[in-house]
C-alpha cells in the first residue's frame, strides 16, 4: 500500500473544506483537469464527482465514490478508472498543533491497477501522493491566507519541548 503525508500548516477545519467541496477535486488531486459533484452531496456517502484526464489528445471522465466519511477526520473514496479499474484512496486528518497531518493510503482494488500491482506501481503511486499532496497543501495554505484577517500573522505551528527527540512512532 502506498501511504504518504504531508504536514499542511493550516487547521483541519480549512483542509477539510477544501476535500469536502467537489469542484475543487480537480485542484488538488493529480492528473484532473475538471471535476464536478455527479451524484448525492460531496462528500456524504455515496456521492460521487465526475472528472476528466487528459492524457495528450486523449480525454477520460472517470468518477470518484465517497465510501466513508467522517467529517473533519477521514475520507474514504473509490476512484473509479475505467478499463484500469478502481482503487481505494484512504485521507486521514490529524491535529498537529494548529496545523493537519494529512495521510494518504491508496491501494488498487479491481481491473488493471489490482492485476498489474507490484513495486514499480507502488512507487508510481508514491511519486504522484508526493505530487498530490504538495498540491492540496498550496491550495489549503492559499485559502487560510485567504480567510485570516489582514494583520493577523499565521498561528504557530507545534512546539518542542523536554530537549532531544525520541523515536518510535509514526507521524
Amino acid at each position: 500500500m502506498a501511504v504518504r503525508h504531508r504536514l499542511i500548516k493550516t487547521s483541519r477545519q480549512t483542509v477539510w473544506a477544501v476535500l469536502a467541496d467537489g469542484t475543487r477535486y480537480a485542484d488538488w488531486v493529480v492528473g484532473t483537469s475538471f471535476s464536478e459533484p455527479i451524484r448525492g452531496r460531496w462528500p456524504e456517502v455515496d456521492s460521487a464527482i465526475g472528472y476528466e484526464v487528459r492524457v495528450g489528445p486523449m480525454r477520460l471522465t472517470n468518477e470518484t465514490v465517497v465510501r466513508e466519511c467522517v467529517e473533519g477526520e477521514r475520507l474514504g473514496l473509490e476512484a473509479r478508472a475505467g478499463a484500469l479499474g478502481t482503487a481505494r484512496i484512504a485521507i486521514e486528518l490529524r491535529p498537529w498543533g494548529s496545523y493537519s497531518l494529512v495521510i494518504a493510503d491508496e491501494h488498487p482494488l479491481q481491473g488493471a491497477g489490482g492485476a498489474l500491482h507490484n513495486v514499480a506501481v507502488e512507487a508510481m503511486i508514491q511519486l504522484r501522493h508526493r505530487a498530490m499532496l504538495a498540491r492540496l497543501a498550496a491550495v489549503c495554505e492559499e485559502q487560510a491566507r485567504h480567510e485570516r484577517p489582514p494583520g493577523h500573522p499565521e498561528p504557530p505551528g507545534p512546539v518542542w519541548s523536554g530537549g532531544a527527540a525520541r523515536g518510535g512512532g509514526d507521524a
